[in-house]
């Protein structure tokens, strides 16, 4: 029997960086994740761990990286925890290093910016993700679970009709969804979050200014733009379930409801995806 593929790494490493500048404080919250591949096959074949580098070493190898590093975005940090495994360790040949953020926001009182005081951002999990080996490196940047919504301005029309179509046409309805979307980098950014925040902020803007024929219809267009934004990006990928608000039926009470009353639903869910790129 042969070994097709081998991977091993370590998961769930979370780690708190604070950037201290005099009073005013940057945190980073990451959940890390890294995964190595190369000369370990006789860890699994030969019950031979001599050139396995332990889980817990890489646990280590990131807090380190945290502490010489705390001033990096997560595409930047991801990309440093990579190249460490592959400059300390030969038997390593490929490195892949995810940095999943837990967003944290600075709290202002008074109209004023609080210098170490911050609340949890939970609409969505930024993240940046680098594939390294000693002649190459990929970064992506993405984000999980973003979710967002208009309550009209969105229509689903002109579509196939035949004996098993139940769902009627309409000019005028919501549209919602949870986006996990990433990107390529090509080149890297001057600045990683700026740069994320302009891409976001630019696909938002699409989705919530224009009309949307359908929701693949909008994620093209925001995808579109995105990359005209930010010409570092070679290609943006989107994956969103619609997330669906069924109008419910007030006629037993007396009751009309003209887009009035909804019942939120995201099962079962349309579930649609694109990826956008230059030509």
């Amino acid at each position: 029997m042969a070994l097709v593929r081998s991977t091993y790494g370590k998961g769930r490493v979370r780690v708190m960086r604070i950037h201290r500048d005099g009073d005013r404080h940057e945190v980073r919250e990451l959940t890390v994740k890294v995964m190595l591949e190369g000369d370990f096959a006789r860890s699994y074949t030969a019950a031979d761990n001599s050139k396995a580098v332990a889980t817990d070493t890489m646990k280590n190898i990131v807090n380190i990286c945290a502490r010489k590093h705390l001033d990096l975005a997560t595409e930047p940090f991801c990309q440093v925890v990579a190249k460490y495994f592959l400059s300390h360790y030969p038997q390593v040949e490929k490195a892949t290093v995810a940095g999943y953020e837990t967003k944290l926001s600075r709290l202002s009182f008074a109209g004023k910016p609080h210098a170490h005081s911050f609340v949890l951002d939970s609409n969505c999990k930024p993240f940046g993700k680098v594939t390294a080996t000693r002649t190459s490196m990929t970064t992506i940047s993405g984000i999980e679970g973003y979710t967002f919504m208009k309550s009209t301005a969105s229509g689903w029309t002109n579509y196939v009709m035949d004996e098993v179509t139940t769902i009627p046409e309409t000019r005028d309805r919501m549209a919602a969804t949870a986006m996990d979307a990433s990107w390529v980098w090509s080149a890297a950014p001057k600045d990683y979050v700026a740069a994320n925040a302009a891409i976001l902020s630019t696909m938002i803007e699409v989705f919530a200014t224009t009309y949307s024929e359908s929701v693949q219809d909008s994620l093209y267009r925001m995808g579109e733009k995105a990359l005209a934004e930010v010409p570092q990006i070679s290609e943006i990928s989107m994956a969103c379930p619609n997330k669906h608000y069924l109008l419910m039926n007030l006629t037993p009470f007396g009751l009309d409801n003209n887009n009035h009353v909804f019942l939120p639903t995201d099962e079962p869910h349309g579930q649609i995806e694109c990826t956008v790129g230059r030509s």
